[in-house]
């Protein structure tokens, strides 16, 4: 039987001896553990009860990602180049204007600029590869020429990311987490790339229709876990694996709720953390927002209880707004401003 353990986290500058950091943070740390497993027996254990190699994975140092320090939240903004994307679809679906949005978010702080030419909101259709090439491509190399943020390429396809890959960009963020093409996986290790693998339950056009789980926290948690492995089997460093538990993506609004709660789990797969939550639907039904643009004060709200948990990395329409909450809970958690 499987044994999982969620780590206890706090930030309370009164830390105990025997305290254990999450992901070698310097501010977060836990010295209780929730033991769980797949019937039902939930136990609160010591940190220092943790098997060693569960322990180490908890509490080892994330690495930084395409230069981008981990020791610190970093932001991650959304550029879609897309006609029919949920919150902005349209609003840059041309190089020009999706150039100057991502000149935008870079100027306001964002650490990654994920570029992204296929919807992936619940219903949306294939695009072919050619398009989706044809949409990014041009937007990529622009943006490397002007060497501003990281470039992340959100795509399942390994002909688009390989075409992104040779435009400059440094970061694959493959939302089928290896499932929709298999060669993604061959590729990140050719080029020896950082790749985020998120979890999904099914594809966009079928995911929301009936999702269904077992315990959503533990499926999620082994599905990501085979995928680490897989990569890792290939010769991927772990360090270069960024993990996302897929908010909105094949799961209900309970489904996404108990997800947030446990998020801490995760640590335990010795990868960063990604959380895409921004403008999400759920968001919009408990905060009473039915306009996606009017949704970044729940958004943050979220983000901010994730950080607390220790998330490396949050993906956001709203770059200024995040940062801005971003820099002030750190200063406050801390008790200081020592961010960039």
């Amino acid at each position: 039987m499987t044994v999982y353990y969620r780590p206890i986290v706090s930030h309370d500058p009164a830390k105990p001896a025997e305290a254990a950091p999450v992901a070698g943070s310097e501010y977060l740390w836990f010295d209780r553990a929730e033991r769980l497993s797949r019937d039902g027996d939930r136990a609160i254990v010591a940190a220092k009860d943790v098997p060693a190699d569960v322990l180490h994975r908890l509490t080892a140092r994330r690495p930084p990602v395409a230069g981008v320090s981990m020791d610190v939240p970093s932001i991650m903004g959304i550029v879609n180049v897309t006609p029919d994307s949920f919150s902005d679809g349209g609003r840059h679906n041309d190089a020009e204007r999706a150039v100057a949005h991502a000149q935008l978010l870079s100027a306001e702080g964002a650490d990654f600029l994920d570029i992204g030419g296929e919807s992936t909101r619940p219903g949306a259709e294939f695009v072919p590869d050619e398009e989706e090439i044809r949409r990014t491509a041009p937007v990529i190399a622009r943006l490397t020429a002007e060497g501003l943020s990281a470039i992340s390429i959100d795509t399942r396809k390994s002909m688009v990311a390989r075409a992104a890959i040779l435009d400059g960009a440094t970061v694959l963020n493959d939302v089928s987490g290896l499932d929709f093409d298999p060669a993604m996986a061959d590729l990140c290790v050719e080029f020896d790339l950082p790749i985020c693998v998120m979890h999904a339950q099914g594809t966009p056009e079928t995911m929301q229709n009936d999702p269904r789980y077992s315990d959503v926290v533990l499926d999620v948690y082994d599905a990501l876990e085979s995928k680490v492995d897989r990569l890792v089997n290939l010769g991927l460093d772990r360090g270069k694996i960024i993990v996302d538990p897929g908010i909105g993506f094949g799961k209900t609004q309970a489904h996404n709720l108990a997800l947030l709660q446990n998020i801490s789990i995760f640590h335990g797969l010795g990868c960063p953390i990604l959380l895409g939550v921004s403008r999400k639907r759920f968001i919009g039904t408990i905060g009473n927002a039915p306009e996606a643009d009017k949704r970044a004060p729940g958004s943050i709200a979220v983000a901010l209880a994730a950080v607390a948990q220790g998330i490396q990395i949050l993906r956001v329409h709203d770059v200024s707004e995040t940062k801005q909450a971003l820099d002030l809970h750190l200063a406050v958690t801390r008790g200081h401003f020592d961010v960039a």
